[in-house]
């Protein structure tokens, strides 16, 4: 499908591409040689090649077609653009010829399937109604019924695309057709209905792509008798994924039917001894637990529920919800190395107990049990070994017990619903509807990923087969000419999976094998293998990765589990354990093997078994006619009305939908064989039925007489274009109508005009009785219109005026309060001023007395012994040198020295007193006069040694003062220091004060505009309530625009000023706590409604 440049001209609406949208419409506004400038629908200028551009039909239907056949322009952007504009119609059902195109909506949409739905599409054609699943299954019924040939129905997509929910309306729209009552009260389609919710309770589990996602692949045969009634039906299930009951990964779940049993009624959970999810392994590796809408409790009682409609007694539904609970017990078992080498013991007595529990579910010897878990037998000609195993061996152990738990009792609940449902042997034709797993790239891909894109790439290759292949094929064998058009073709992709010796599969078996192969060497093997093929890829950075190139695009494997889970044997220990079970429901599911058989078992390939099983139903569907419904999920976010176009045109390429548009459409849609032909359209020429014509010729004459061209006549068919069968069926059937239409016109006319009388009289009659009603309520309208009028606008002018006055009041509280914590704050400033002046006044007066007094004492101290040294010479000079004896002359020096002494301490004093920065303020006069005449007394020369005492005793006293007047100048001066600190807490203190004044001047301002905006609103109010009034009763509008008009001045009134400025105070005078307030201003003079206003407010 190429673009069609001759048709590409300035102006031309065309499609260009486009790296998020894919397509964007857009319009021609320049060709410049190849290269288009294009103006695109979402405001952007494009330049794009004119070959790549595609045609826009301008004149589709703004609803779209519902068969993209129809379409001017059937190309990729229109196919596109028609399927996003009828999903976001809700219209999820396209046709493209034969092929359903089904989106999935993400939204219950309950009336598309109802009953009245189904009766509708009962015994209709594709064409007369528009698409719907139902369409498919009745075309496939009737085409069974009129051909007496089965048919299957193929329902492909990826996974979250809806497949399981279209398979089930499928299901339920072929037993609305068939139904037929069956033994014991249940019928086979309720039977085949209600298997679903049991199959999809122990094989679906939610994924990152899904939340209810089919875990392997489902094929329903439903057999119909010769009446086209339901007669049985078969259930075939292919490659359930096993490794998930181990091994989980966050954010997906494991299967739905653990998180059922664990959400049953108590006295069950005490039977199973159950807890909450959480405590068990196989499930506690994902965070995800619950579902979003659905409840597992009512789930688990509806599981039931279907499990009797079924046929499962209720000792077989305790029997395998035992061992569904086993499993869970059975994955808490931990292990732990013992003394011995390479031998393992139970980790703990948590996992004691499990497996105590494990074994009373099962029945089974729990020493049995544990030897099971822990040894190997290994038997040789000669005696049989017992091979203990450590602990990672024997939890693999213990998880492919649990493996092969789930998948026995999986196959038991498929043959007991087949076997309860019951099979109708002489059927010859039945309807089978595939449900399987879509094409899946994870950023993990492993062994079940490979298995299931094996299994698309077989079904697209099916596709190809009959959309396209058979249809040259068929153009050939006719003698038509016909030119081959190229598709994609798979057929090397499963060659190189499939092909033997040297397919993928191949190699893996080999591998398995041999004990000593690993992921490594395997993965080595098919680098050398497959190093030149196209469809392999070696990753660079990868050791054991290998990627293929599928039809739905490129996706890498990572081969780490390939070799273990493709082996599939049953170990013996595990095999003879069970079967020795006391329960016979157990050891129905492990019967005791012979032999050779067991030996055959050892080892068993799961991609080989599942080969064979996909290459059975591929049999199977080449025996019947198929019909094609593709799924496509519309987002990867799985929300509703969310269309992705990048994701919807790679499924739409990948599933072959384009190729097969453009296939049908070129080539002959409608192949006929002409006794088919002349049987159905030979009404439309009855002169060739009376003629003796070949039936080639007979055909030929017919499409001529209704000016058929383009048509072509092979050997035995007849091949139409695309539209003719329809223009030939509806000239058919308005042949047919005619004879009708003459018979019952006149009978019609007289009917319709006794009718046409009768409705004219009574529609005169009701005309006047209705104007004369509307008249009178149109008058009454107009007085309560008034009336209504006139209250509003009292109650409008009441209610302003009393909100602004409650406003006004608020206000002047506000400013009272702001004013006295302005006023408070200057006094409190005031006062600290006051008082640190006066501390200050004291403090030096205090020190410039002191100084003055010990400047006193020292100058009266100097005096004395200056004197006191003059009176010593004189007088020693007057004594008469006869009368000096040797005492007196050996006692001279000594007084001599005692008055040097003298003076020396008493200027030792005199310095000291002079250092001494604070003195007692209330020093005693007494105690200075005494100093003072002790000093006179020292010059005394008989009396020098009693002086020196005394003079030391008076330094002594000088010497505590100087100390006691030291502390007392430490205490002032740090009261001095304390009284600053006050002094800067309080202007700290001042500073907030006026900080919290500005954020209340804000909170006022924010207050008013509040206030403003629930008038406004109460406005409004009373605008919407006289609207509903005037609805429901007869009274008149409100005029709104007069109403917002009188009080559009009021409103201004609630507006503050915002402040000057939000800065703080740099200094603590009183200047800057000075707030401007005004108040509220007095009624107007002009005698107008506005009581005042708060303008200038701060």
């Amino acid at each position: 499908m190429q673009g069609i440049p001759e048709n590409i001209v300035v102006g031309s609406h065309v499609w260009v591409g486009d790296p998020e949208l894919v397509w964007v419409d857009g319009q021609v506004l320049n060709i410049n040689g190849e290269e288009a400038e294009i103006q695109t629908s979402n405001e952007k200028k494009v330049v794009s090649l004119v070959s790549k551009l595609y045609p826009k039909d301008v004149d589709v239907p703004t609803d779209g077609v519902d068969d993209m056949t129809k379409l001017a322009y059937l190309h990729e952007p229109g196919v596109l653009h028609n399927l996003e504009t009828r999903y976001m119609m809700n219209e999820i059902y396209t046709y493209t010829g034969n092929i359903l195109i089904a989106i999935n909506p993400f939204q219950s949409l309950s009336h598309l399937y109802d009953t009245d739905v189904m009766q509708r599409y009962k015994g209709a054609t594709i064409a007369d109604l528009s698409p719907h699943v139902f369409a498919i299954a009745e075309a496939a019924y009737r085409a069974m019924i009129n051909e007496e040939k089965s048919n299957c129905i193929l329902v492909s997509g990826e996974s979250g695309a809806g497949k399981t929910e279209t398979t089930k309306m499928l299901m339920r729209y072929l037993a609305y057709l068939g139904g037929n009552a069956a033994s014991e009260g249940r019928t086979v389609e309720q039977q085949v209905l209600e298997s679903n919710p049991v199959l999809e309770a122990f094989g679906n589990a939610k994924t990152v792509r899904n939340d209810n996602s089919s875990r392997f692949g489902k094929f329903v045969e439903i057999q119909f008798d010769k009446r086209g009634r339901i007669s049985g039906a078969a259930i075939r299930t292919y490659l359930l994924e096993k490794s998930r009951v181990c091994q989980v990964s966050d954010p997906e779940r494991n299967y739905h039917c653990f998180y059922l049993l664990c959400a049953s009624p108590p006295e069950e959970k005490e039977k199973f001894k159950l807890g909450d999810p959480r405590s068990f392994h196989y499930l506690n590796q994902s965070n995800c637990y619950d579902l979003v809408g659905v409840n597992a409790a009512q789930e688990y009682l509806s599981t039931k529920r279907a499990m009797d409609i079924v046929g499962i007694s209720q000792e077989e539904q305790d029997a395998i919800f035992r061992v569904v609970a086993s499993i869970l017990h059975l994955g808490n078992i931990k292990f732990a190395k013992s003394e011995d080498t390479d031998s393992s013991v139970l980790e703990d007595e948590e996992s004691k107990f499990h497996l105590q529990i494990t074994a009373e579910l099962l029945m089974c010897d729990p020493v049995a049990l544990e030897g099971a878990l822990l040894e190997r037998v290994m038997v040789t000609p000669e005696e049989i070994i017992k091979r203990s195993l450590d602990p990672l061996g024997a939890a693999v152990s213990r998880d492919g017990l649990a493996k092969m738990l789930y998948s026995r009792l999986f196959d038991w609940l498929v043959h007991k619903i087949n076997s309860s449902i019951g099979q109708d042997p002489s059927s010859k034709c039945l309807i089978g509807v595939l449900d399987i797993y879509g094409f899946e790239s994870f950023q993990t891909n492993s062994f079940e990923q490979f298995c299931i894109n094996f299994t698309n790439e077989k079904l697209q290759q099916h596709f190809n087969q009959h959309v396209f292949k058979m249809e040259q094929e068929e153009y050939t064998k006719q003698g038509i000419d016909w030119s081959y058009l190229e598709f994609v073709d798979n057929q090397d992709v499963l060659d190189l999976i499939e092909k033997k010796p040297g397919g993928i599969i191949a190699l893996l078996d080999e591998a398995c094998m041999f004990p000593k192969s690993t992921h490594e060497t395997f993965a080595q093997k098919l680098y050398q293998t497959f190093k030149d093929h196209k469809r392999f890829i070696k990753p660079k950075l990868a050791r054991s990765d290998f990627t293929v190139v599928h039809y739905a695009g490129e996706v890498q494997y990572q081969s780490e589990q390939f070799l273990d889970k493709n082996k599939d044997y049953v170990v013996p220990e595990h095999q003879d354990m069970l079967s020795a079970s006391k329960c016979s429901f157990v050891s129905g599911l492990f019967p005791s093997l012979s032999e050779e058989t067991a030996k055959s078992a050892k080892f068993s390939s799961i991609g080989s078994r599942f080969k064979l099983q996909l290459q059975q139903l591929m049999d199977t569907l080449n025996l019947t006619e198929p019909h094609y419904i593709r799924c496509v999920k519309p987002n990867s976010q799985l929300k509703s009305c969310l269309f992705e176009n990048l994701n919807v045109i790679q499924q739409l390429r990948s599933g072959g939908v384009l190729e097969a548009v453009r296939i049908k459409c070129a080539g002959f849609p409608t192949h006929w064989t002409f006794h088919d032909f002349l049987t159905r359209l030979r009404v439309l020429a009855p002169e060739v039925l009376r003629g003796n014509f070949d039936e080639k010729d007979s055909c030929k004459m017919i499409l001529e007489k209704m000016g058929m061209t383009g048509y072509q006549i092979g050997e035995t068919k007849i091949f139409l274009r695309a539209g003719q069968m329809a223009e030939l069926d509806a000239q058919r059937a308005l042949l047919l109508s005619n004879s009708a239409t003459v018979i019952q016109k006149h009978a019609k006319t007289r009917f319709s005009r006794q009718t046409y009388i009768a409705l004219q009289k009574s529609s005169v009659f009701l005309q006047s009785i209705c104007r004369g009603v509307l008249a009178r309520r149109l008058y009454y309208h107009m007085r309560r219109g008034t009336a209504a009028v006139r209250i509003q606008k009292h109650m409008r002018r009441s209610l302003a005026r009393k909100s602004y006055t409650e406003v006004t009041s608020s206000a002047i509280v506000l400013q009272t309060g702001f004013r006295t914590r302005a006023a408070c704050d200057n006094l409190r400033y005031r006062k600290q001023t006051r008082a640190s002046i006066t501390i200050q006044s004291y403090w030096r007066r205090h020190k410039a007395l002191f100084e003055y007094k010990n400047l006193k004492k020292a100058s009266i101290i100097s005096q004395n012994i200056d004197h006191s040294n003059d009176t010593h010479e004189e007088k020693v000079l007057e004594t008469p040198m006869q009368n000096e004896s040797p005492m007196e002359e050996s006692s001279y020096p000594v007084q001599e020295e005692s008055s040097n002494h003298v003076q020396e301490e008493s200027s030792n004093h005199v310095q000291e007193e002079s250092s001494n920065p604070v003195q007692e303020e209330s020093s005693s006069p007494f105690q200075d006069d005494e100093s003072i005449e002790v000093i006179r007394d020292s010059s005394s020369p008989l009396h020098d040694t009693e002086k020196i005492e005394v003079l030391n005793v008076e330094i002594k006293n000088l010497k505590v003062k100087l100390h006691t007047e030291k502390q007392r100048g430490d205490e002032y001066e740090r009261k001095y220091v304390e009284a600053q600190g006050s002094s800067e807490e309080l202007r700290k203190k001042l500073a907030e004060t006026e900080k919290r004044v500005y954020q209340l001047q804000d909170s006022l301002n924010r207050m008013i505009s509040s206030m403003s905006t629930q008038v406004a609103e109460l406005k409004m109010i009373l605008s919407t309530s006289s609207r509903l009034s005037s609805t429901f009763r007869p009274i008149a509008r409100v005029d709104i625009a007069s109403s917002n008009s009188d009080t559009s001045s009021t409103d201004s009134d609630f507006t503050f000023p915002a402040t000057a400025s939000n800065e703080a105070p740099s200094s603590p005078e009183p200047n800057s706590f000075k707030l401007v307030v005004q108040d509220v201003t007095a009624v107007d003079g002009s005698g107008s409604e506005k009581e005042g206003s708060f303008d200038d407010f701060f």
